[in-house]
C-alpha cells in the first residue's frame, strides 16, 4: 500500500517546473533594456530619389522617353525626286514585258507606261524609212503618249502620210487623251491605232469621256489580243529567240477589257 505522505511523481515535476521559471537578476535587466529600445523603422525612399538613382547611360532612354506617341513613327525629311526622262529604245526587256504588258484587272505595282511604236511614212519622191521603237516613262512630267511626238516624230510634213501604230500597256489618261485628239486634230494626213494592254481607270467619267473624244477625233483603239502579245514579243522584246507563251488568262482578260472598252465607245 502506497504512502500518503510520500511525495507523488506529478508533484515533484511539479515543483521542479516551478523552480525553472525563475528567472537570475541579470536576464532581468536585459529584458527591461529591450523594452526600453524604441524601434525604428525602415526608411523607405521617396520617389524623386529613386528616379536620380535611375541610370540613364548616354541619354538614348530620356530621348526615347520623350517621342511618347512618335515612337515607331520616323519622321523623314521630303526628299525631291527629279524628273526621270524618257526612256527609249528598240526592245526592252522581256522582264519588263511580262509584268507591264499583262493584262489583269488589278495592274497593282503597275506605275509605268510602255510604248511600242511603229511608223509607216508614205508620198513625197520617195518613202522614208520608218520608225520602231518603245518608250517608258516613271515620274516624269511629261507622259508617254505626249513624249512620243516630242522625241520620235516631233516634225510633220503635211504632204506625206504617217501611219502610227502603238502597242501600249495602259490606255492613254484623260488629260493625254485630250492631247492626241489636237494632234490629229491639227495633222490631217496622220492616222493614230492604239492596241491597248489594260484600261486606265476606265471606271472615271472623264476617262470615259476623254477616250470617246479620242475615238471621234479618228484614233482607232483596241484591246491587244493574244496574237498581238506574241507581236510585240518577237518585234519589241529581248526574247533571246524564245517563242511567247500567253498567261493562263490572256484570253478572258482581252474580253473582259475589250467588253468595257466597246460599252465606253458606244
Amino acid at each position: 500500500m502506497a504512502d500518503k505522505n510520500a511525495p507523488s511523481k506529478v508533484g515533484a515535476v511539479k515543483r521542479k517546473e516551478k523552480r525553472m521559471e525563475p528567472k537570475t537578476e541579470k536576464e532581468k535587466k536585459e529584458n527591461e533594456k529591450d523594452k526600453n529600445v524604441k524601434k525604428t523603422p525602415k526608411k523607405i525612399p521617396e520617389k524623386a530619389e529613386v528616379e536620380a538613382e535611375k541610370p540613364t547611360g548616354n541619354g538614348e532612354e530620356d530621348q526615347g522617353a520623350q517621342a511618347g506617341p512618335e515612337d515607331g513613327e520616323l519622321q523623314f525629311e521630303p526628299i525631291e525626286l527629279p524628273p526621270f526622262e524618257i526612256i527609249t529604245g528598240e526592245r526592252l526587256n522581256s522582264s519588263y514585258f511580262k509584268f507591264q504588258f499583262k493584262n489583269v484587272e488589278y495592274s497593282s505595282g503597275r506605275n509605268k507606261t510602255f510604248l511600242c511604236y511603229q511608223v509607216d511614212i508614205r508620198g513625197g519622191a520617195a518613202d522614208a524609212d520608218g520608225l520602231r521603237g518603245y518608250l517608258e516613262d516613271e515620274h516624269s512630267c511629261t507622259h508617254a503618249e505626249e513624249a512620243f511626238f516630242q522625241q520620235v516624230l516631233p516634225s510633220y510634213d503635211k504632204s506625206l502620210h504617217y501611219t502610227v501604230t502603238w502597242y501600249i500597256s495602259s490606255s492613254p489618261c484623260a488629260a493625254c487623251a485630250a492631247k492626241l485628239g489636237e494632234v490629229l486634230t491639227v495633222r490631217k494626213s496622220l492616222r493614230l491605232n492604239i492596241h491597248c494592254s489594260r484600261l486606265f481607270m476606265w471606271e472615271e467619267p472623264e476617262v470615259q469621256a476623254g477616250l470617246k473624244a479620242l475615238a471621234q477625233a479618228g484614233c482607232k483603239l483596241r484591246m491587244m489580243r493574244p496574237v498581238d502579245f506574241s507581236y510585240v514579243w518577237s518585234t519589241f522584246v529581248e526574247n533571246e529567240d524564245e517563242g511567247f507563251t500567253p498567261w493562263e488568262d490572256c484570253q478572258d482578260c482581252f474580253e473582259y477589257y475589250d467588253e468595257k472598252l466597246t460599252n465606253i465607245l458606244q
